[in-house]
């Protein structure tokens, strides 16, 4: 019987030709992802900021560089999934439009620590000196490491306004008046103080806007009902 003739993209040939199956699958898996990817960077909903959401100012943004230098990323992420008992733990799971100014985006994929999207606010500024100089002093079965050091490293003013400029390119709305202004706002302020302040921020904008919302709503509510009964 004569040999059957196949295909070049037959599954038969691919099967028998690694090469090809390699690239094959890098193809389809490369059009898969940008069919996924591409109408992301369209939608309303990822391309604009949440409600309360706001670049960060120069205090915060060089508190989360120290976030970043420091690895903080590698214990502790920052994107309460949508199960109930995250929500539940953590508060309300997170959203694209919460990350549109933060380049990169610190998401994290490990837990080794909380996560800490919706930590600001929950402790003290003072909860926080004393956990990131000695977390055993306020967690006893911490196994953070400790970060003495931040208390005494000074901030340097010309730095955020390079930082501030450099997102500004990409995207994020910073003023001329924000970045002159920037050596000032952080002058006489430690890393430690960034740091501090940078956690206080993370997730309370959102709250905030939610609560007035909510709070709106309810106001509404009751004149409607008011109106009714008169």
């Amino acid at each position: 019987m004569a040999n059957k003739q196949h295909g070049f993209f037959s599954h038969q040939t691919l099967e028998k030709n690694i090469g090809l199956m390699i690239i094959a699958s890098i193809l389809v898996v490369s059009f898969a992802g940008l069919v996924q990817i591409i109408p992301l960077f369209f939608q309303h909903s990822t391309t604009q900021a949440a409600p309360g959401i706001e670049p960060y100012s120069a205090l915060r943004l060089m508190g989360r560089d120290v976030y970043i230098r420091e690895g903080c990323v590698g214990c502790h992420s920052q994107q309460v999934r949508m199960l109930q008992a995250e929500v539940q733990r953590y508060g309300s799971y997170s959203e694209a439009a919460e990350s549109v100014y933060d380049y990169p985006f610190l998401w994290g994929s490990k837990r080794t620590g909380p996560d800490l999207a919706r930590v600001g606010g929950r402790y003290s500024d003072e909860w926080h000196r004393i956990h990131l100089r000695d977390p055993r002093l306020v967690v006893p079965e911490s196994n953070m490491p400790s970060y003495p050091w931040l208390q005494h490293a000074s901030l340097d003013g010309q730095n955020v306004q390079d930082r501030m400029r450099a997102l500004r390119k990409l995207g994020v709305p910073y003023t001329d008046t924000e970045i002159d202004a920037a050596p000032g706002d952080i002058a006489g302020k430690t890393e430690e103080d960034a740091l501090v302040a940078y956690l206080q921020g993370l997730g309370v904008g959102l709250r905030q806007a939610r609560q007035a919302e909510a709070e709106q709503a309810r106001q509404a509510a009751g004149q409607g009902a008011g109106a009714q009964g008169n």
